[in-house]
């Protein structure tokens, strides 16, 4: 899988590349890791920031990008185009991850497998320098991950900015070449060829793009909507998850409500989530109701809640979309599979209107 990340890049070997905090040249700078699993490892590999021009050149040819081959280009172009051929070619969608806090690399990268195995997805994790320690190490180590949140939000930012360039730009180039295609096998049939450029395009079988933001990776992306000028408001997503978010519940739907997607933003809910209720009472924090812990203040016009309180198997679970929670309960997974799949995911589940929230 490929990782995009703000962490600082050290010369050592394996997930000891990833450092434990933001990149040296600034929380802003990201950079692109491939990352495969070999047995117990990972292995790892730094890619190089500035592609080479037969590279570009290659790019142009195979999927029809209209950009001027000698400016300089970035790995990102290629791993873009890469994901995109994947999700193609395996049928599969897209989720960009964004996790929580005391989350190391080995962390991060088993809960991005989980994710893709279990719901037949590609995804991209965007990582942070979350190592400060959580629920488990006290305050102080909650308060420097929250800190690192904030500082990463820049570079969230960027790699937003880039997955909207580089979607519009290859997405433009496949219908630009599948037009070329209709319009030379039917040159003096223009019905003929409106109709095999239809089909043409039907066949391509496009992926959706979704965003799965968990624990305290809902707070960077709150901060970063809080901001008018970020990409966080650009349409790119078709569903976007807020699962266990902890963020306040008190006010979320000013800051919520400027999501845009093409389809629904979930919250996902537990009011037994043992690392929310612990993240509640850090001594001397004296912290609102996490949006994820709780099921009342539930006023936002975008959001479609979703309670898994009592659910099967997800009892104090703070990551039940994967693990034993969806392995046990078939319904959380087809609920999971779905959102993170760009579908309508609340569709068999109860609603009760009083509380606006959907229970499973």
């Amino acid at each position: 899988m490929f990782v995009v990340t703000n962490r600082q890049v050290s010369n050592r070997k394996g997930l000891g590349q990833f450092g434990k905090k933001p990149n040296e040249k600034g929380p802003h700078e990201i950079r692109l890791f491939d990352v495969q699993r070999s047995g117990r490892r990972w292995e790892v590999e730094l890619l190089d920031d500035v592609l080479h021009h037969n590279t570009v050149r290659a790019l142009i040819d195979k999927h029809g990008l209209e950009i001027d081959q000698g400016a300089k280009r970035y790995a990102s172009l290629k791993v873009a185009c890469d994901i995109a051929e994947q999700a193609r070619c395996d049928k599969k969608n897209i989720v960009i991850y964004v996790h929580g806090y005391n989350n190391d690399m080995d962390d991060v990268l088993r809960s991005a497998q989980a994710i893709a195995e279990t719901h037949g997805v590609i995804v991209v994790p965007f990582s942070w320098p979350a190592n400060g320690g959580g629920a488990v190490s006290g305050t102080l180590s909650y308060k420097a991950d929250k800190r690192d949140a904030r500082a990463s939000v820049g570079a969230f930012d960027r790699m937003l900015m880039k997955s909207v360039e580089y979607l519009n730009l290859i997405s433009e180039g496949r219908r630009r070449r599948l037009w070329l295609e209709a319009s030379k096998r039917h040159k003096h049939n223009q019905q003929e060829r409106d109709a095999l450029y239809a089909k043409l395009l039907d066949r391509e079988c496009p992926f959706t793009v979704n965003l799965m933001l968990h624990s305290m990776g809902n707070y960077l992306y709150k901060q970063l909507l809080k901001s008018t000028a970020s990409e966080a408001t650009t349409l790119l997503f078709d569903n976007v998850i807020l699962a266990a978010a902890d963020v306040n519940n008190a006010d979320h739907a000013a800051w919520l409500d400027r999501i845009r997607c093409r389809k629904r933003v979930y919250v996902a809910i537990n009011e037994n989530d043992f690392a929310l209720r612990a993240s509640r009472a850090k001594a001397g924090e004296a912290q609102l109701a996490r949006l994820g812990h709780v099921t009342y203040g539930l006023h936002a016009e975008k959001a479609v809640y979703v309670d898994f309180t009592d659910a099967k198997a997800v009892g104090s679970s703070h990551g039940y979309f994967i693990g034993e929670p969806v392995q046990r309960n078939t319904a959380v997974k087809h609920f999971f599979r779905d959102a993170l799949n760009g579908a309508r995911a609340e569709r068999m589940l109860d609603y009760d209107a009083e509380k606006n929230v959907y229970r499973l």
